[in-house]
């Protein structure tokens, strides 16, 4: 009796379905072998394309520099530098050397250069500064009228006996005759309009990158400093000639400029994983391929071969004609054989389910929303804030992703990424907020509990272009509110108010379609991100406070991928802030931190706010080194490879910091408190660098000009791993004065804004400089003061600094004064 089961007559009606089921089958898994297969191919190509044109770049370098070895050693140029001719010695520098134009020589004091700013332009002069501070040739690109070129600059040096600066012959007016006068026609190595504008804040110079060079005769004396100009071809040919394919990517890049691009530009902000540095430069050649996911299941391109293969032979079993199959059976129930195995169809139901490649959740219908209230004060200057139960709630952030989504759909923006601090009220007001973002349509990207700089980042490394971080920052533990990012800008002033607007006016886009949710853990890619841009020369060891914010688990994570020796303080995340308020700015909230630095020895004490956008720094010996003076360091550290770049500081920051800019050749610009506010600025001024007094940093250099108190961070302990000093001691050197920490009032009636129009209107400081740009900033010869509204509670900021003690209370005493005068009720801490 033959055993019961599944004929080939049952089968006939299946068989087409399952043969079309398994050639597709195996046709998908055969393409995802071949797809990765492709990508590997080009990933390999694209890295032997990159370190082909890195290693032409340097070979090139490396000539120039020979090259201009040999000019400043000729003997005619040489005499001419020992009669003090430097006009005739700069034409001389340029002869013989193909391509070198506009040759100058100058004394190294460089009188001359300063006279002539601002027409002769502040590229130049700070370029040969570079050269003289660093005492070696340098190289760096800049853009000029006529475009950009590669210049070289480098002291020169003779016996003290032959060319001492003494001996140089002047003109009539005390000035050296010098080639950027004797040959009218050499190009200034910077001409922008904004260098022959006595109003401009500064240069525009595109980046600098440092070439040594041995000095010629080390134990001479410089008596002047040369520079040249060059074609830009020296250093793109070596990019230009290497062969890639159009749906590649690979550019030459100087900090965050890119000089020269090919391929598929599309690629351009993912290509700095692949990015290598040219040696002895700072410039660096970056890559990129097209994104190729993995096969179905995560499975690699063999894998998926083989499972194409199962398949295909499935497919052929299975295109057997029936009179085959039954001829089988028959065979089989004749000799009373017992079956060999599973039928197709159990086949088929035995293999795994299929997954998506990347875990999308389903969408439930949109609830009906009953009317909600706004309080129009959560939309600040540069982001919302209010307080949980009473100006925010579930409602409230509903309505704020709905107004966020419906400006995306204008400007045709379809992904953002979400994410949220350590707050207990966070994943009730992320919830909302992503069902007002999927009422609009738009696709949201989900990455869970995140520093604010993760989120940032997620915007850039998911392509995403939007992100909110829902933060309260460094606010207390009630408070909470969005940080919102759309197509790269962060929102700010009229932005901000009108998305107030829309829900006020019910101008809210509702899609046809509900949007999709999609949940992201991007964490190690940030650890990696960061720990491939910076490793610390020197193991550090470094105490960590995050204040029980969400930067505790991220942070140390980070620090140690560098190479520093971490010791956490209060980084298990915790939304009642236990310990003391995440704000680092606040002196009190490091007292823990100073003492865990002082009981274990440490080089270095860092601490967090609430998100973690902000850093507090604290040294072995106890001292809380203020944020415009680690500006200060951050600068010259920047400065150093980007000559002339424009560094931003806020008005809280020390009257001292300008200086320090100017002093190591950038162009310092102060502007208004307020992360959305800087960032704005920068993006206007092409600023590479930016800092707040409240601990923002803010680096375009080698990284995206987004806050990150993580990576500034880890910026900070690769400049002092790199230091013969130890991190106190490189801090502690930093230009001081007698300052007060930031100052906190309650504002009368809950108005900070109101007082702070009145006493500008009121003031008077005989004899000061006064500065509007945010609240009033008071400038005197030995000091200033500033009172201005904080944009994020109810409360006036004051700031003191003074060159001595006597100073600093006579400004305080000047300013509590007018301050009582206006309302006396006022509780001054001074």
């Amino acid at each position: 009796m033959a055993r019961p089961g599944i004929s080939a007559e049952h089968l006939r009606p299946l068989r087409p379905v399952t043969i079309v089921a398994g050639a597709l089958v195996a046709i998908w898994f055969a393409w995802s072998g071949w797809q990765q297969h492709q990508d590997d191919s080009r990933r390999e190509g694209i890295a032997v394309a990159r370190d082909d044109a890195v290693n032409t770049i340097a070979a090139s370098l490396a000539n120039e520099r020979k090259l201009l070895d040999r000019q400043l050693s000729n003997p005619e140029l040489q005499a001419a530098l020992a009669a003090g001719d430097l006009g005739r010695a700069g034409n001389l520098l340029t002869q013989g050397w193909p391509g070198a134009k506009s040759g100058v020589v100058l004394r190294p004091d460089l009188e001359l250069a300063y006279g002539e700013l601002p027409k002769g332009g502040y590229g130049r002069l700070v370029a040969l500064e570079a050269a003289i501070a660093h005492d070696k040739p340098v190289a760096w690109i800049v853009r000029d009228s006529s475009g950009d070129h590669l210049s070289l600059a480098a002291p020169v040096r003779m016996p003290v006996a032959v060319g001492s600066p003494a001996a140089l012959p002047a003109a009539a007016d005390g000035t050296v005759v010098a080639a950027s006068t004797a040959a009218p026609g050499a190009a200034p190595v910077v001409a922008d309009p904004a260098a022959t504008d006595p109003a401009s804040p500064g240069p525009t110079a595109t980046g600098a990158g440092a070439v040594a060079s041995a000095p010629t005769e080390p134990e001479a004396t410089p008596t002047a400093v040369a520079t040249v100009q060059l074609p830009l071809s020296r250093v793109t040919d070596g990019l230009n000639a290497v062969d890639i394919g159009d749906d590649v990517y690979l550019a030459l890049r100087q900090s965050s400029a890119s000089v020269i691009e090919r391929g598929d530009t599309a690629l351009s902000g993912a290509a700095e994983a692949l990015a290598a540095k040219v040696p002895d430069s700072d410039l660096r050649v970056a890559a990129a391929v097209p994104d190729v996911s993995g096969g179905p299941f995560g499975l690699g391109a063999y894998a998926c071969y083989g499972i194409a293969f199962l398949f295909a032979m499935l497919t052929l079993v299975t295109l057997r004609p029936p009179s085959q199959l039954r001829r089988a059976g028959a065979e089989r129930e004749e000799h009373h054989e017992p079956s060999s195995g599973q039928t197709l169809t159990e086949s088929l139901q035995a293999l795994p389910p299929e997954v998506p490649a990347a875990p999308v959740y389903e969408v439930k219908e949109a609830r009906t929303a009953a009317p909600v209230a706004i309080d129009r004060s959560i939309f600040r200057a540069y982001d919302i804030r209010g307080v949980v139960g009473q100006s925010l709630d579930a409602g409230v952030a509903e309505l704020i992703g709905h107004a966020i989504g419906s400006l995306m759909h204008e400007k045709g923006l379809q992904d953002i990424v979400v994410g949220r601090d350590g707050r207990l009220s966070g994943p009730v007001l992320v919830e909302s907020l992503i069902a007002g973002l999927l009422k609009a349509g738009r696709h949201v990207i989900d990455i869970g509990q995140a520093p604010t700089p993760l989120i940032y980042f997620g915007a850039y490394h998911l392509r995403a272009g939007s992100c909110v971080s829902v933060t309260g920052s460094h606010n207390p533990p009630d408070y909470n509110g969005f940080k919102i990012v759309v197509g790269g800008e962060t929102l700010s002033g009229d932005a901000i108010v009108d998305l107030y607007s829309r829900i006020a006016e019910d101008r809210l886009y509702l899609a046809s379609m509900q949007g999709s949710l999609e949940m992201r853990d991007i964490a190690e890619d940030y650890v990696q991100r960061v720990s491939a841009d910076v490793q610390i020369d020197r193991p550090l060891k470094v105490v960590i406070d995050a204040g029980n914010g969400v930067a505790g688990d991220l942070a140390p994570r980070v620090l140690a991928a560098i190479g520093a020796e971490v010791t956490p303080l209060y980084c298990d995340v915790d939304g009642n802030f236990p310990n003391h308020h995440p704000d680092p700015s606040d002196p009190h909230n490091l007292t823990d931190l100073i003492r865990m630095v002082e009981r274990l020895d440490a080089d270095l004490g860092v601490a967090f706010d609430g998100d973690g956008d902000r850093l507090g720094v604290v040294t072995r010996d106890g001292q809380n080194i203020f944020p415009d003076r680690l500006l200060m360091l951050f600068a010259a550290d920047v400065l150093e490879r980007n000559p002339g770049a424009m560094i931003i500081y806020d008005v809280k920051c020390t009257g001292r910091l300008p200086g320090q800019i100017l002093r190591h050749g950038g162009s310092p610009l102060m502007w208004k408190t307020g992360h959305s506010l800087i960032k704005a600025k920068m993006r206007e001024t092409d600023a590479e660098l930016a800092g707040e007094m409240s601990g923002h940093f803010f680096f375009k250099e080698r990284w995206y000009g987004f806050d990150d108190g993580i990576y500034a961070a880890a910026r900070l302990l690769e400049i002092l791993a790199a230091r013969p000093q130890s991190p106190s001691e490189t801090l502690n050197a930093l230009p001081d004065g007698v300052a007060t920490a930031e100052i906190k009032v309650a504002a009368p009636g809950d108005d900070p804004h109101a007082f702070v129009d009145r006493f500008v209107a009121a003031a008077s400081f005989p004899g000061a400089r006064l500065s509007t740009i945010d609240g009033l900033r008071v400038d005197f010869p030995d000091g200033w003061g500033l009172v201005r509204a904080s944009n994020t509670t109810p409360v006036l900021v004051l700031r003191f600094d003074g060159d001595s003690r006597e100073a600093l209370l006579r400004i305080q005493d000047e300013f509590r004064g007018q301050l009582l005068a206006i309302e006396p009720g006022l509780s001054l801490p001074f």
